[in-house]
């Protein structure tokens, strides 16, 4: 048994959680959350009553130490985010890094990544692939973007509604108008959609269509 259990939740629909993760929620000793407050519902959802902390961005550096030593003291313990897996874009990566420097018996659970169907159902290249996540809010964005213009594995992007349409004319700059690109949003959820097309297509729909969800940007490489 692990003292840190990695257990991704469900990126939209609360049916997408596993059997396993449920059991493993129930049976720890503490579970690590981005936010209690998201994360209660999916708790609630499937009656687990193990107690909860925070963890995320704005307090992991300082409590990373503490929650090692909890395990180090015989706590099993398990993380999860608001969605997804846990160190994807999300906080975890820090917890299992000094578990790792500390001996400490980690395991990640299979389980929800919103950028895996998007990439799946783009129809674009995905035997070689280069997850980018978010892109830097300012500093280092133009750069980033002008070192991955040569690049020719398919890209994962994550993006939010209200950087979409600024990422997509920054795209143009680096990658040219006519690349092809596949856009989801809500995977999993009610109104889930995949758009594909050009750049200049996804340009042009958002213009006249209300960017609304998280969006998974996947865009072919350059060709050689």
């Amino acid at each position: 048994m692990a003292n840190l259990y990695v257990v991704p939740t469900p990126i939209g629909n609360l049916d997408d959680m596993t059997f396993r993760a449920v059991q493993i929620l129930k049976d720890v000793d503490l579970i690590l959350a981005e936010d209690t407050r998201t994360s209660a519902k999916l708790l609630s959802h499937y009656s687990i009553t193990t107690p909860m902390r925070s963890y995320h961005m704005h307090n992991e550096h300082k409590t990373t130490i503490k929650w090692v030593e909890a395990m180090q003291n015989g706590q099993i313990l398990a993380i999860i985010s608001d969605a997804g897996t846990p160190a994807i874009s999300d906080p975890g990566f820090l917890l299992v890094r000094e578990c790792t420097h500390q001996h400490i018996d980690i395991e990640c659970l299979p389980g929800a990544t919103a950028f895996v169907p998007a990439l799946v159902q783009s129809g674009l290249p995905c035997n070689q692939f280069t997850f980018e996540g978010f892109l830097p809010h300012k500093k280092g964005r133009k750069t980033k973007l002008m070192n991955l213009s040569e690049e020719q594995k398919t890209m994962i992007f994550y993006e939010s509604p209200y950087r979409i349409i600024k990422t997509l004319e920054q795209f143009v700059d680096c990658f040219g108008s006519k690349r092809p690109i596949s856009i989801s949003r809500e995977i999993s959820k009610k109104f889930e959609q995949t758009l594909r097309g050009t750049i200049d297509d996804m340009i042009t729909y958002f213009k006249t269509n209300e960017p609304k969800g998280e969006f998974v940007i996947v865009v072919q490489g350059k060709s050689k």
